[in-house]
């Protein structure tokens, strides 16, 4: 078994820093989630509200996010009809933790490693806004394919900048990335 164990042990290394971070990090973030009062929306899906609703505007005079009186979500307009919810789950935090976790579990140097969990965070979080601004667009325009654009379509697109985030991470900066310069 302990032939195993050194063999193995990068590999289990990197496993229980991830999941290390990862349980950390949620438990954190869960929380801050429980100081808002229970159909109160929490500060960073209403600030993501609020960049959707200014990129939004840009293009658009006829949209605004309005909250809901009822429920913690914010409600979205696009040409003044309602067209989305903004819940806490579309804020992203959720996969910035997936990715800090991934980016932690395979740690270069310190600032290396904090300013790349910066912005790939910070890109993170812009990607967002503009997936949901251009979902609500497009559901606007194509109410029919809501379905496969809100579950398919922009999930592949922001867990796909993710998945390369991790790959330049792995290749350019962990302390596994290739030293050899070509």
């Amino acid at each position: 078994m302990k032939k195993y164990f050194i063999l193995y042990k990068p590999f289990l290394l990197f496993l229980a820093t991830f999941f290390l971070s990862y349980i950390v990090l949620t438990f954190l973030y869960q929380r801050y989630l429980n100081g808002f009062e229970e159909n109160r929306v929490d500060s960073i899906t209403r600030m993501v509200s609020e960049h959707t609703e200014y990129v939004m505007q840009l293009f658009n005079n006829g949209s605004i996010i309005e909250e809901s009186a009822a429920h913690p979500y914010m409600k979205l307009f696009f040409n003044q009809q309602y067209v989305a919810r903004i819940v806490e789950g579309c804020n992203a935090i959720s996969v910035i933790i997936l990715f800090i976790s991934f980016v932690v579990a395979f740690s270069g140097k310190l600032k290396t490693t904090l300013l790349f969990i910066f912005g790939g965070s910070l890109l993170i979080y812009v990607l967002n806004v503009l997936r949901i601004a251009a979902l609500s667009a497009l559901i606007f325009y194509f109410p029919k394919q809501e379905s496969f654009l809100h579950g398919v379509l922009f999930p592949l697109y922001i867990y796909g900048v993710v998945f390369i985030l991790w790959l330049i991470w792995v290749r350019k900066f962990s302390r596994y990335a290739s030293k050899n310069t070509k």
